[in-house]
């Protein structure tokens, strides 16, 4: 028999934490929540302070009963889930299960899963905090009386199967309004300048500056042709400056900007990458090392570091990259205003972990997101890099034309790791020849180019995570979930890896603004957010929080019961008749996005995916057409309309010609430099332009 019983979530956590406790402890793992409120009714007393009637989640019945038996077994029983709001909650409700004293030192929290952290968590274990399962418990019951008060009544007057929540509304609400703010967007006229120089053999290029030394932005080409008028005789540089810049590297990860550096760099969504996150936090099995948690916790808001990781990074950093690439000067890194700073950053527990050197113990995708984390940790500990810059003004008459360019001078955390963009420019360099005032430079191509100012991009993952962030809407462990489910609900569609609102989506929210506005409101969303901090910190009773909101919710409710009009959204026909009963195809929406079936259902329930030719000929059978199609992972790829008496696939797009050297097929195939046309049989490739 084990003296102590040590709980936490997940089995995987279990092994890793009863390999570095020793035979006394046993530990065993709640896969979870084992209460909830019930899923068929709201499940809170809001006559009697919002008492929430918790039952055991189904199917969780043998699991408690194994829990209870080993907790009696036990001398001890050790609540160690995850260290935060959620975690606290879990332990919470494991202690009204097995009878556990709350006040009782029955709590260990720790931030990473290593031999010394559980060691030294276990010698101050503490009660539960109060405060945080409070402040857990709030966040669920103001879910729960939004989402089963508006939800049925969505079933009602638009359709069944829709969800309203706090969080995921005001999300599909942005998605909305910044597609709004496309359709509405008036472009505007610019033109550019660009002039390429010589000086001696060395060749550069310079954009029109201004005139009469005063900047000027060209509109029209009009006064494009005003300015080339005025170009004669010699272009002489005016100007030189010379700077040092500092580049500092960007902080560890947080929750948010682990998620929106792994969809630009990785091309993960949120969900995928909470996942293997999660993978590398509970344990990995190392080989003779056994199991270990290979980053600290992944759902955090701060970027801050422990004294020792930041001591093991520098003897890291002067052992394999010298002593001038460590950090010295401290920085102090941007903190988000709501941040609640609870956790560490996201980070290796061991920097010595190099990523090659587990490589074979990890799938291809877990050492992806670990060597980008341990990239930008190390990074984070090195030194600045230092630029040289360069600015030149070159003059002709009254018009000047500038050149700018930068030389790494030292490349200090650039070394490792360089934060990525949006738009997946990174900051290349851009040498000038060494000029001086007075030189002649010989202009030898003016390029004036007419440009039309561009509407804001759709939100991706990344965009959409970290506007949420910057407004203070939901927190690190809601991103993933949030974007999930407004995907599922069928509010928004991902195309191109951007997000598109729906029909539904726009019916559901422009009912919502009618009717709930303050739910859809940014800032009382985020009010909100900080009320459930305040009642963590133990500044404000949650019964308080929820009696304030449901109030004026509960007149609203009623309001939009009696007034909400049935909205009725009528099938968009599909061009075509079903080949069963004759009747009319239509679109419609479905869990992997639209789809055709008869208008005649329930009595014809002909369903077909929506196809696209591509205008090829299937390369295998010569009968059938090339269609495109998507997986259910909304994956391109390519087949044969013969489908199942041709088999023909590709991921890679059939073209018309046959390859010039065998005759077999071409296919266009993407790559970071863009399409090729390739071969599938031998070595020919080409540009696709060509």
């Amino acid at each position: 028999m084990s003296d102590y019983l040590v709980i936490v979530e997940s089995p995987a956590k279990a092994k890793t934490i009863e390999r570095y406790l020793g035979k006394k402890y046993k530990v065993k793992a709640s896969m979870g929540h084992i209460r909830d409120l019930p899923r068929s009714q709201t499940g809170v007393d809001v006559e009697h302070n919002y008492e929430p009637k918790y039952i055991t989640i189904r199917g969780k019945g043998p699991v408690l009963k194994d829990l209870k038996t080993a907790a009696k077994k036990a001398k001890k029983v050790y609540l160690a889930a995850d260290p935060d709001r959620e975690g606290e909650a879990i332990a919470w409700h494991l202690a009204h299960s097995l009878d556990v004293d709350i006040h009782s030192d029955c709590r260990v929290v720790f931030n990473e899963i290593t031999k010394d952290a559980i060691k030294e968590s276990f010698k101050h274990p503490r009660p539960i905090n109060m405060d945080l399962v409070d402040s857990q418990q709030a966040r669920r019951i103001l879910d729960r009386l939004v989402g089963y008060n508006i939800s049925p009544l969505l079933w009602k007057k638009v359709k069944k199967g829709l969800s309203a929540g706090r969080v995921q509304s005001v999300a599909v609400r942005l998605i909305i309004d910044r597609e709004n703010d496309i359709k509405n967007f008036n472009p505007e006229e610019y033109w550019t300048i660009t002039t390429d120089f010589e000086f001696g053999k060395e060749a550069f290029q310079a954009a029109f500056y201004g005139m009469g030394g005063k900047k000027l932005e060209l509109s029209s080409e009009s006064e494009v042709k005003e300015v080339l008028g005025k170009l004669k005789g010699e272009y002489i540089v005016s100007a030189v400056t010379k700077k040092e810049r500092k580049r500092n590297p960007s902080p560890p990860f947080t929750t948010s900007s682990l998620q929106q550096e792994a969809a630009r760099k990785l091309n993960f969504r949120a969900k995928k990458t909470m996942m293997l996150a999660q993978q590398l936090y509970e344990g990995i099995d190392l080989g003779k090392e056994g199991s270990v948690g290979l980053i600290t916790y992944m759902r955090t808001d701060s970027t801050r570091i422990s004294e020792v990781a930041r001591s093991e990074a520098a003897d890291y950093i002067n052992e394999n990259y010298g002593v001038e690439f460590a950090r010295t000067e401290e920085r102090k890194d941007k903190k988000q205003t709501n941040a609640q700073d609870a956790h560490e950053a996201v980070r290796p527990t061991s920097i010595f972990r190099e990523p090659n050197s587990i490589k074979e113990f990890l799938s291809k995708d877990q050492l992806r997101l670990y060597k980008l984390i341990w990239e930008r940790f190390v990074a984070s500990q090195m030194a600045s890099a230092i630029l040289d810059t360069m600015s030149v003004d070159i003059l002709n008459g009254d018009v000047t034309f500038r050149a700018t360019g930068s030389k790494i001078k030292f490349p200090g955390f650039m070394k490792v790791y360089v934060e990525g963009t949006d738009d997946g420019q990174e900051e290349k360099e851009n040498l000038l020849p060494d000029l001086k005032v007075g030189d002649n430079v010989k202009s030898t191509k003016i390029d004036p180019k007419q440009h039309f100012t561009q509407p804001p991009p759709r939100y991706t993952e990344a965009r959409l995570v970290k506007t949420l962030e910057e407004l203070g809407i939901g927190r690190p462990s809601t991103y993933a979930p949030t974007l999930d489910t407004i995907q599922k609900r069928g509010y928004v569609s991902l195309e191109n890896k951007r997000f598109i609102p729906t029909e539904l989506g726009e019916i559901v929210i422009e009912l919502m603004l009618e009717f709930f506005p303050e739910i859809l409101d940014v800032e009382f969303t985020a009010k909100l957010e900080n009320n459930l901090d305040e009642i963590e910190d133990g500044k404000v009773e949650w019964v308080k929080i929820i009696d304030d909101f449901y109030k004026d919710f509960e007149v609203k409710l009623k309001v939009a019961e009696e007034e909400m009009e049935k909205v009725e959204i009528k099938d968009e026909y599909a061009g075509e008749d079903c080949e069963n009963c004759g009747s009319p195809m239509v679109f419609k929406m479905g869990r992997y996005g639209k789809f055709m079936a008869c208008s005649n259902f329930p009595d014809c329930r002909n369903t077909k995916p929506i196809v696209k030719e591509i205008g090829v000929k299937c390369p295998s059978c010569g009968e059938g057409n090339i269609i495109e199609r998507k997986t259910k992972k909304k994956r391109t790829f390519y087949g044969c309309d013969r489908y199942p008496e041709c088999d023909f696939i590709s991921w890679d797009k059939p073209i018309e010609r046959k390859c010039p050297k065998c005759e077999h097929i071409l296919v266009e195939r993407k790559l970071k430099k863009g399409l090729q046309v390739q071969c599938t049989n031998c070595d020919y490739k080409e540009n696709a332009e060509s």
